[in-house]
């Protein structure tokens, strides 16, 4: 009876392994780890890695897609933060990790019709393998995370959640936590928020 039961607890514990690494993220990075460099296929075409980017000091990356009501409600402001601080270099770099059997309107045709549309001043990757979301942590969309390149191919994470602190109204907004991050870093000194919980929509896993 003993050793019945304890298979029955391997083979349950089996299966819920299996079925987490099938359908959920596993853990990614917290803040103070260094985030290691991707390779994603961009809408125009090309790839995009953050060794790119020369210049940058910087990243601001953010999980977001084209379905997604609370992503709708962020794209303007998502906009605005790579207007405002990709020429100061820390531009921004949007990827969509979604599942496309489950939400047809995120395959790339859709991506590049919305940067088109919306005048998109970013690279906007698609994560097909879902790998680097996974590596990252990202479990909503949207999700950000504001990188500090201390030097090449070393990107520390700094901060990790959401944009600011009213996911439906932008004239809400009373704290601009990737601002904060941002000036903070380039300020010489730690944010004094690096964690919020990102609200947005559920990433659509593969199964």
């Amino acid at each position: 009876m003993k050793r019945t039961f304890i298979l029955l607890f391997l083979v349950t514990a089996v299966v819920a392994v299996l079925f987490m690494n099938a359908s959920e993220p596993l853990a990614g990075y917290g803040v103070g780890d260094y985030a290691k460099d991707f390779k994603l296929p961009n809408t125009d075409g090309k790839t995009v890695t953050m060794s790119d980017y020369n210049d940058a000091k910087g990243f601001i990356i953010v999980f977001t897609c084209n379905t997604c009501p609370y992503a709708n409600a962020y794209e303007s402001r998502i906009i605005d933060l790579d207007k405002k601080y990709a020429g100061k270099g820390f531009p921004v770099i949007a990827i969509n990790p979604n599942d496309v059997s489950q939400q047809p309107g995120d395959t790339m045709d859709e991506m590049k019709k919305r940067a088109k549309n919306k005048g998109y001043t970013f690279p906007y990757l698609r994560d097909d393998s879902q790998q680097v979301t996974k590596a990252f942590g990202a479990t909503k969309t949207p999700h950000v995370y504001v990188l500090n390149k201390e030097a090449a191919g070393k990107y520390k994470v700094e901060f990790i959640g959401a944009i600011d602190d009213s996911p439906n109204d932008p004239s809400d907004v009373s704290e601009r936590y990737v601002e904060d991050a941002i000036n903070a870093i380039s300020a010489g000194s730690s944010p004094a928020i690096t964690e919020k919980r990102a609200i947005g929509c559920t990433i659509k896993w593969k199964s």
